[in-house]
């Protein structure tokens, strides 16, 4: 049977999902033994840094980590207890919050950084060089931005 998929995509789609893998396990170790919060944690916090004003309401936040508002609820249940967020009501909309990140959220992403960026460089900056790189990041930008132009200069 043909999946009419060519086995060169197939081929870098499975290395994507390796590649995600492989770092994020080798994150979640790295942040546990320096004690450290788990690595969604850092995504959660690092989205709401991003964010302006350093607030971002929860269902974007779900959504823009692809994590179930249910699921986005609990992180941030585990957050706030950390006392890492804040969650505040949304002004005209009496069921949306918006999840604050607080000075000790900040703090925690100071701290959790040096141990996800080693294990980033350890991993995936040493098998890349920075042009292959620029491509990947073109090419998968294309992907989560249809019709996107490309970034790469025309050979």
């Amino acid at each position: 049977m043909t999946s009419g998929i060519p086995e060169p995509h197939l081929a870098a789609w499975r290395a994507v999902l390796n590649a995600h893998v492989t770092v994020s396990a080798d994150a979640e170790a790295a942040l546990a033994a320096a004690d450290l919060p788990p690595l969604a944690w850092y995504d959660v916090l690092w989205a709401i840094r991003r964010a302006p004003a350093r607030r971002m309401r929860m269902a974007e936040l779900a959504a823009s980590l692809t994590i179930s508002r249910g699921g986005m609820t609990k992180i941030a249940d585990r957050l706030e207890d950390a006392r890492l967020i804040r969650r505040e009501p949304a002004a005209g909309d009496g069921r949306g919050l918006y999840a604050v990140l607080t000075a000790d959220g900040s703090s925690m992403l100071r701290r959790m950084w040096p141990v996800y960026s080693r294990v980033l460089r350890e991993t995936f900056v040493s098998a890349l060089t920075g042009e292959e790189a620029a491509v990947i990041a073109d090419a998968l930008g294309r992907v989560t931005n249809p019709g996107a132009p490309s970034n790469r200069p025309c050979p």
